[in-house]
């Protein structure tokens, strides 16, 4: 019964800090490098069909380079409303709609953008730790309360010791995601 208390605790622990490591990476993938992604549009909405969707759940989208997103509407009818969202979203970018697909040209970055890209990743991962720390301290103050309720203290040292050991290689994972997304963001 008591070690499964320990166990409980960790796996608390774990399961919060991997959703943490797993939002930052969404959230990383999120922050524009210069590259064309599909994933530049994901939180961008349109209404189809009276329900608000991502592009790609009312359009086809493709990288064909580096540097090109091509949106292939299902509907004619969608082009317009594509384009407007694209225009009026947080993107920055103007859309070339021919009539047949729409495209965005990704510009190069400037090197005064590179560096706030990488300040903002940055930002990103340093809430990310806070939230990893958040649940360290939640585990190890379940472990002490554990103790005034009968578990034996060394077993629950080790459980710190566990705590400690999972919260240092979810902070080498933060370290090794922002190292990643700063090389993508600085490599030219």
């Amino acid at each position: 019964m008591i070690m499964e208390d320990v166990k409980t605790y960790l796996d608390e622990a774990e399961k919060k800090m991997e959703q943490t490591v797993e939002f930052l990476d969404e959230t990383l993938a999120h922050i524009r490098a210069g590259k064309a992604s599909p994933k530049l549009l994901d939180n961008i909405r349109v209404d189809y069909y009276g329900s608000m969707m991502p592009i790609s759940g009312a359009a086809n989208v493709q990288v064909p380079d580096a540097r090109t997103i091509v949106i292939t509407p299902w509907e004619k009818s969608m082009f317009r409303i594509i384009e407007k969202a694209i225009i009026d979203s947080e993107l920055g970018i103007t859309p070339e709609n021919n009539g047949e697909v729409i495209r965005i040209s990704i510009p190069p970055l400037t090197e005064e953008r590179r560096k706030a890209l990488v300040k903002q990743s940055k930002n990103e991962v340093e809430n990310a730790k806070v939230s990893i720390r958040n649940a360290r301290r939640d585990a190890i103050e379940g472990l002490k309360k554990a103790v005034k309720n009968g578990m034996p203290e060394d077993v629950s040292k080790d459980g710190e010791a566990s705590v400690q050991k999972l919260h240092d290689k979810m902070m080498k994972r933060l370290d090794e995601l922002f190292a990643a997304k700063e090389k993508e963001i600085l490599t030219v």
